[in-house]
C-alpha cells in the first residue's frame, strides 16, 4: 500500500511541477484562502463565538475553506478536459481571482463585525457597499466560469477515459446546481432585506437552502477523485466505469434528495421525518460502496509499478 500511496502522491506533486504558471498560482491561491478559512476558525474558537449569525466568525472560516477547496478542485479536474491552453488559463484565473476577491470581502466585513451579502439600505456605509458589489460580481464570474466548464464537459471527449468523463459531467452539473441554488439564496436574500429592511428574513432564507448548496457543491472533487484512483489499478476499463457509475448514482441520489428537501423546506440534519433523514444515506451508502471497492482493488490489484516495489 505505501508504493500505492508513494504512486499517488507522484503523480499529484507533478500535477503542480508540470502545471502552467497559472494552474501553479491557482494552487497557491487556494492554500491561502484554506490557510484563512483556518486561522478564523482559530479566531472562532479562542473568541468563544457562535457558529450561526450574521456577524459570525463562520463566515470567513466556511467561506475561506470551500472557496480553497474548490479552487485546487477546479484547476485539478480541468487538466483531465481537453481544451485550449488559453482557454483553461482564462477560466482558472477569473475563478481564482472571483473567489479570492469573495472571501477578502466576507473577511473584511468578518473584522468589522457587520453583515456580508445582505446589507439594511438604510445602514449601508461605502465599504459596505463595495463589499457588496464585490460578492455581487464576483458570483457572476464565478457562474459563468462553471456554466462554461459545464458545458466543455458535456462535449464528447473520446480521448478522455468513459469513468473520467462521467465523474466530470456529473461532477460539474452537481456544481452547476450549487450555483443555481447560490444565486437563489443571494437574490431571494437581496430582495428580504430591501423589503423588510432587516438582514434576518434574508439570513433565515439563506439558512433553509445551505444544505442543498452544500449537498452539491464538492461532488466534482469527489466523483473524478475516485475516477482517477482507479487508473491506479489494473482493474478494466468497463469495470472502473461501473464502479464510477456507482459512485455517481449514489452521489446523484444524496445530492438530488437533499436539494428536494431544502426546496420543500424540510431540513434533512433538523427535526424532519425520520424517512426524511433516511432517503439520503441511501445515496451515500452507494457512494460509500463505491469508495470501499476503490479502496479494495487500490490494495489488491494494485498497477505493476507498484508491485514491483512492494516487492524490493
Amino acid at each position: 500500500m505505501r508504493a500505492v500511496v508513494a504512486m499517488i502522491g507522484e503523480d499529484l506533486a507533478e500535477a503542480y511541477r508540470g502545471g502552467t504558471r497559472v494552474e501553479r498560482a491557482c494552487y497557491l491561491v487556494a492554500a491561502v484562502l484554506v490557510t484563512s478559512g483556518i486561522f478564523h476558525l482559530g479566531v472562532l474558537l479562542a473568541t468563544g463565538g457562535t457558529w450561526s449569525g450574521p456577524v459570525s466568525w463562520r463566515k470567513p472560516t466556511t467561506f475561506g475553506l470551500s472557496f480553497g477547496l474548490t479552487v485546487a478542485t477546479l484547476t485539478w479536474v480541468l487538466s483531465f478536459l481537453p481544451m485550449a491552453q488559453r482557454t483553461r488559463a482564462r477560466l482558472l484565473a477569473a475563478f481564482a481571482t472571483a473567489g479570492a476577491v469573495e472571501v477578502a470581502g466576507i473577511t473584511a466585513q468578518a473584522w468589522r463585525r457587520v453583515p456580508s451579502h445582505f446589507i439594511p439600505p438604510d445602514g449601508a456605509t461605502g465599504l459596505d457597499q463595495l463589499a457588496a458589489v464585490a460578492a455581487a460580481s464576483g458570483a457572476v464570474v464565478i457562474v459563468a466560469v462553471v456554466v462554461t466548464s459545464t458545458v466543455l464537459a458535456l462535449r464528447r471527449h473520446a480521448e478522455v477515459d468513459p469513468g473520467t468523463l462521467l465523474a466530470l459531467r456529473v461532477g460539474f452539473l452537481a456544481l452547476l446546481l450549487a450555483m443555481a441554488i447560490g444565486v437563489l439564496m443571494l437574490a431571494g436574500g437581496q430582495v428580504l432585506t430591501r423589503t423588510q429592511g432587516d438582514v434576518a428574513p434574508a439570513f433565515a432564507f439563506t439558512a433553509v437552502l445551505k444544505p442543498g448548496h452544500a449537498a452539491t457543491m464538492h461532488g466534482v472533487l469527489v466523483l473524478p477523485a475516485i475516477a482517477w484512483l482507479l487508473r491506479f489499478t489494473c482493474s478494466s476499463e468497463s469495470f472502473r466505469l461501473t464502479v464510477v457509475r456507482l459512485a455517481a448514482a449514489g452521489y446523484g441520489a444524496f445530492a438530488a434528495i437533499v436539494v428536494a428537501e431544502t426546496l420543500a423546506g424540510i431540513d434533512p440534519l433538523g427535526a424532519a421525518p425520520l424517512i426524511a433523514r433516511a432517503l439520503p444515506l441511501l445515496g451515500v451508502a452507494a457512494l460509500a460502496a463505491a469508495v470501499a471497492i476503490t479502496l479494495h482493488q487500490l490494495v489488491r490489484n494494485p498497477l505493476p509499478e507498484a508491485r514491483t516495489a512492494r516487492q524490493r
